[in-house]
């Protein structure tokens, strides 16, 4: 019975997050580890993009999961053979940093720069501000998990998700940048 609960909850969740696919994504002013303003979705709208957003530590233990299968899918650059099968689109992965917590920016962006791989770091924004205006536009129902947004370049919602990594969510997103 609590694994049927669980299955409906889920159901329910991605189904209401799914309706969020032809909206446009608010606008965030987000930062790189380096204080450069990079505000989505206007200045990614070159090409597709993919962002990770997570709003509790919880949820940022889930995006992490993302990481690595997004870097090699979507980041690392394909040579030789593999070359004409790389995507090219934007990748960000989102710590967003509100109320009181707004605070630990800085100390978050220090500690990324000193401990995350390199590679990933361009790929790093931080958000500090209200929720509100997310949790309301995205519909940000559960704190504990991430949220994942494929955006076309107009900035428009073409896929959403939620939760840790699964090779079922990157195969959506793939699909749809294969029908491109």
């Amino acid at each position: 019975m609590k694994y049927l609960f669980t299955v409906c909850l889920l159901a329910l969740s991605f189904g209401a997050i799914a309706q969020l696919e032809g909206t446009r994504f608010p606008d965030m002013e987000t930062e790189t580890v380096e204080d450069e303003i990079v505000n989505i979705p206007d200045d990614v709208t070159d090409k597709y993009t993919l962002l990770g957003l997570a709003y509790s530590k919880k949820a940022e233990d889930d995006l992490n999961t993302w990481f690595s299968p997004v870097y090699n899918k979507f980041i690392k650059e394909s040579t030789g053979v593999f070359a004409g099968f790389s995507y090219d689109i934007n990748v960000f992965f989102v710590p967003m940093f509100t109320g009181i917590k707004a605070a630990a920016t800085s100390t978050a962006k220090k500690k990324t720069a000193k401990e995350l791989d390199p590679l990933l770091i361009p790929n790093i924004l931080f958000y500090k501000g209200d929720l509100k205006t997310y949790k309301d536009a995205l519909e940000f129902d559960e704190k504990d998990v991430p949220y994942m947004f494929l955006l076309d370049k107009e900035g428009n919602i073409v896929y959403a998700t939620s939760g840790e990594y699964t090779d079922e969510k990157i195969e959506a997103i793939e699909e749809i940048l294969d029908s491109l």
